[in-house]
């Protein structure tokens, strides 16, 4: 099933998302820094029969508005709420990557009937970062596989030369290649570069050095996705999952830090499974 793409108008944000409405258990899909709502492409066709999903462009990414200021947790909380209160869901399962599977928690700690369950692939920036990490930024913007597409770059196919060596497009699947297509575009002055914008790039910075995703206990059931080549591989990594977490499913599964697009067979088969499973005992109970 294809998706539809909408969008909801607040005051003053444009939010792009797309939506499988065949199911009825609700599923909120949310993207890592730099990517958009069609990298979940793979995981809502397989789970469109039985979930209504939806996958938003966060602020500042994708075909949603991207102001110049707006960026903290609070403010992408405060759509991602009023994106639920559109949709009338009460709660949903939420599933999210990287970045925003910092977010993710932060929202469970302050609003834990919104969630039926949490699903964090790879995590990035979950603890507060000390302050002197911002001196690191500038070779974070330029080494960060989730940045090296922001460019600019002189030609489209330039810019396809350099996506086709990142992690994240690894194989060149077709879909690869259309989620490649979806996140660039053509510049004003010719070149090419990201939807990403660099204002975006750098608020979210700014905010994961203030801002600590965990720091109580969660009773939220929540699966850990934890790929063999990703950016969680130390034990000292894993520690404040297994600490706060406190009905944590724990999963590992081969590939880099984007399962979904360079191994999203395996990635559907086992988010399906914990969703069927939580679903399963909530209906016991």
């Amino acid at each position: 099933m294809m998706p539809t793409r909408q969008t909801l108008n607040f005051p003053d944000l444009q939010l792009s998302y797309l939506e499988w409405n065949r199911g009825k258990e609700p599923l909120l899909l949310l993207h890592g820094l730099g990517d958009h709502a069609l990298v979940w492409a793979s995981l809502g066709e397989y789970l469109s029969d039985r979930y209504h999903i939806i996958a938003p462009d966060l602020r500042g990414h994708g075909y949603s508005s991207k102001p110049v200021k707006g960026y903290t947790t609070s403010d992408i909380l405060g759509d991602l709420e009023g994106l639920l209160a559109h949709l009338r869901w009460r709660s949903a399962h939420v599933l999210a990557h990287s970045w925003s599977a910092k977010i993710a928690p932060i929202w469970a700690r302050s609003h834990p009937e919104r969630f039926n369950s949490m699903i964090l692939v790879d995590p990035i920036f979950i603890t507060k970062m000390p302050s002197i990490m911002k001196l690191s930024f500038p070779i974070l913007y330029r080494t960060l596989a989730c940045l090296k597409m922001m460019g600019p770059f002189p030609s489209y196919e330039a810019a396809q030369a350099q996506a086709q060596q990142l992690g994240q497009y690894s194989g060149w699947s077709p879909l690869q290649q259309q989620v490649f297509q979806e996140g660039i575009e053509k510049k004003p002055n010719g070149e090419w570069g990201s939807k990403f914008t660099i204002a975006a790039r750098d608020g979210i910075f700014e905010d994961v050095l203030r801002v600590d995703g965990l720091t109580e206990p969660l009773l939220t059931p929540t699966l850990f996705i934890q790929p063999k080549q990703g950016v969680n591989r130390a034990q000292w990594q894993i520690k404040p999952y297994k600490t706060y977490l406190k009905n944590l499913t724990h999963h590992r599964i081969e590939g880099n830090h984007w399962p979904f697009l360079a191994q999203a067979e395996a990635f559907n088969a086992i988010v399906a499974d914990f969703l069927t499973r939580v679903s399963t005992k909530k209906s016991g109970d």
